[in-house]
């Protein structure tokens, strides 16, 4: 109880700050592992209770809380979207969406693109990111469909993109921005 108190105390005072600032939505990977002596159903409900919590305040400064489903390397909770769409609708948390990060569907998804259709207007961001954490165009991810996904289910939201800093932070990001402006090109 004190760990999630803590955790719980770490995210207000983001929501707090954020809100003040009129940031529209919160990121944030509000999440671990389950095991030893806690059932997972036993974390699930923590989780339950803390988003619900959370996605209380953020509604408060009318801000959406995100959730980020990462791959199976860094949690063991939630890794594909769908099945955190489904623990987000049978726990009725109305004020939290995905953060749909393309780097960890990459390892969880099937088919990025579908799973983005599927998500639909529970995905609340995207963070861009090829195969291999690197820019867009620098692995193996075919962004049209993805673009393409985006537009069917009418995402309206930001983009950003994590990325590692290669060869260094100034070309991560002009080959990021370049990215970005094809992809907003070809959706006109």
């Amino acid at each position: 109880p004190a760990v999630r108190a803590k955790g719980r105390e770490f995210i207000y005072g983001i929501i707090n700050l954020a809100g003040y600032l009129g940031a529209p939505t919160i990121i944030g990977s509000m999440q671990g592992r389950w095991e030893g002596v806690v059932t997972r159903e036993r974390a699930l409900d923590w989780l339950a209770e803390e988003l619900k919590a959370l996605s209380e305040r953020a509604a408060a400064h009318g801000q959406v809380l995100l959730y980020e489903p990462l791959n199976r390397y860094e949690t063991n909770l939630f890794n594909r979207n769908a099945d955190a769409v489904e623990f987000l609708t049978q726990r009725g948390l109305k004020n939290v969406r995905l953060l749909c990060d393309l780097y960890h569907m990459n390892i969880e998804e099937q088919n990025l693109a579908e799973s983005l259709r599927q998500t639909g207007a529970l995905v609340g961001h995207v963070h861009f990111a090829d195969s291999n954490r690197r820019a867009i165009g620098l692995g193996h991810t075919d962004i049209a469909p993805i673009a393409a996904a985006l537009r069917d289910i009418g995402y309206a939201g930001y983009l950003s993109a994590e990325i590692l800093p290669l060869p260094d932070a100034e070309t991560a990001a002009s080959q990021t921005m370049a990215s970005f402006r094809k992809l907003t090109s070809s959706s006109s």
